[in-house]
């Protein structure tokens, strides 16, 4: 059965052994690139927002309200890179780590070359010969999974109507 806990599952046993592996592998805690260039507003199953509103929601109410209001401007935002609402960038690090959705998940660890989903620090380490023994997990395979657990909509719809099921 393909549910969002078997998928972080396979995501971790794969992580950690890239991890284990690669002792200089780059994305650990502490490592924040990815959160600051985002190329897209995150898209969350239904699953993962219900995980991400656990999160959320043991949250100060101060801080929730901030992320809230960073989440809202997400829909009108056309710049890119995106920031995630979601990380402290004092400290470089995720409020909601534990929550987090399967792209944070993925990020570094599974590759779409072709899309350029990827992280480029990674990447030039490849590029120079190092890390060439790693071979990425298909990100497609995480995609059509995410697909099986069904309707997908970006960060901000899916706040949209947690806000109006709370008012």
């Amino acid at each position: 059965m393909n549910t969002l806990a078997q998928l972080h599952t396979d995501i971790e046993t794969r992580v950690t052994a890239i991890r284990d592996g690669n002792s200089d592998w780059l994305c650990r805690q502490g490592c924040d690139g990815c959160c600051h260039r985002l190329a897209e507003i995150p898209r969350l199953t239904a699953e993962e927002w219900d995980l991400l509103q656990q999160g959320l929601a043991a949250l100060p109410a101060e801080r929730l309200r901030e992320i809230g209001q960073k989440i809202a401007a997400l829909a009108g935002q056309v710049s890119r890179p995106i920031v995630c609402p979601m990380l402290d960038r004092t400290k470089g690090a995720c409020l909601v780590y534990a929550h987090r959705p399967v792209a944070c998940r993925t990020y570094g660890f599974y590759v779409q070359r072709d899309h350029g989903l990827y992280c480029r620090d990674i990447e030039s380490r490849v590029a120079a010969g190092a890390l060439a023994e790693v071979v990425w997990g298909n990100h497609d395979v995480i995609d059509r999974r995410l697909c099986d657990l069904g309707e997908s909509r970006d960060l901000p719809a899916w706040l949209a109507d947690w806000h109006r099921s709370i008012d």
